[in-house]
């Protein structure tokens, strides 16, 4: 292959702010400041401006997506003669560790569920496959929790495969955060929604291919769309380490905390904590196995210090 063809060859198509912002057109504003307020995560800022410029495009884009979706669903059952129950449109959030992924993914639910055909719209973060912690430690993997290797993809498998296949209810693992652990023998259901956001730090991620050609599923195979939420690494580092120190005052005061153990840190040693933990775990995931899934998104959204999101790449057709 001409080197010069592959180097100049570019997937997604990159929009600054002001070009992103002018493709909402008249998609209108259905959430108020004070809700806007509320769908934000621990120093994650989110306001009525980046809804407007950045959410409400994006909602607009995804409306065209579905309905095209939808069309070629209907193609496609004339063509087989099938009465196939219909499919949920599934969108995958995926990013770094502290990037902001719950928030763009409670934003998205926010906007989407009040389309005007109002359609059922739900959430779910793949941290409810992550083995338990006793299995994690059992395997020597509590170090690499978040890795690709710390989950059960065959169960996450099956999950999005019944989902698709319109099988209702679905149940889902709960993670705690608090505890930093699966809460045994509770669940969360899903019932045949129209649209799903599944957010997770891996969901875009392939692995190694068989070489005699096998099928081997990855969880992106079930998305419809998908969001890389980036950053550069020293902004990620310094929001993880400020995210961990205001946590001191929160959850980890709580006793049943599994982090209660660095509630009564100093800033300077809170602050040499964190980066350790981030320099250790989340910077070699996120160099070995996030970072390296962000050209398969659909549309990727780039995070100044700030968190205001700086431009938007859109993979062309």
């Amino acid at each position: 292959m001409d080197m010069r063809v592959s180097q100049n060859y570019a997937p997604h198509r990159v929009f600054s702010r002001a070009e992103w912002a002018a493709l909402r057109e008249d998609t209108p504003l259905t959430l108020s400041a004070a809700e806007i307020d509320n769908l934000h995560s621990l120093h994650d800022r989110l306001d009525l401006k980046e809804v407007v410029e950045i959410y409400l495009p994006l909602s607009r884009l995804l409306s065209l997506y579905v309905a095209a979706t939808q069309r070629l669903f209907r193609a496609q059952q004339r063509f087989l003669g099938t009465v196939d129950v219909k499919m949920p449109y599934i969108i995958g959030v995926a990013g770094s560790v502290a990037v902001g992924k719950s928030t763009t993914a409670r934003v998205l639910q926010a906007l989407l569920a009040r389309w005007s055909n109002v359609p059922k719209v739900d959430l779910f973060t793949t941290d409810g496959f992550l083995y338990p912690n006793a299995v994690l430690e059992r395997e020597g993997l509590m170090e690499k929790k978040g890795f690709p290797e710390s989950y059960d993809l065959p169960a996450l498998l099956r999950f999005l495969s019944d989902i698709k296949a319109g099988r209702r209810p679905v149940r889902a693992p709960i993670y705690s955060h608090l505890t930093y652990d699966i809460v045994p023998d509770r669940y969360v259901e899903i019932d045949r929604p129209d649209i799903l956001i599944v957010e997770g730090l891996n969901v875009l991620q392939t692995g190694r291919l068989p070489r005699d050609g096998a099928s081997v599923p990855f969880v992106s195979d079930f998305f419809d769309f998908s969001v890389y939420l980036d950053a550069d690494e020293a902004v990620l580092q310094h929001w993880y380490v400020e995210r961990f120190l205001a946590l001191r005052k929160t959850s980890f005061a709580d006793p049943r905390s599994y982090f209660n153990r660095y509630a009564t840190l100093s800033d300077e040693q809170a602050t040499e904590v964190a980066g350790s933990i981030w320099r250790r775990i989340n910077l070699v995931n996120l160099q070995e196995n996030v970072q390296p899934t962000r050209p398969r998104a659909t549309l990727i959204l780039k995070k100044g210090a700030d968190h205001i999101v700086e431009s938007v790449a859109l993979r062309r057709l």
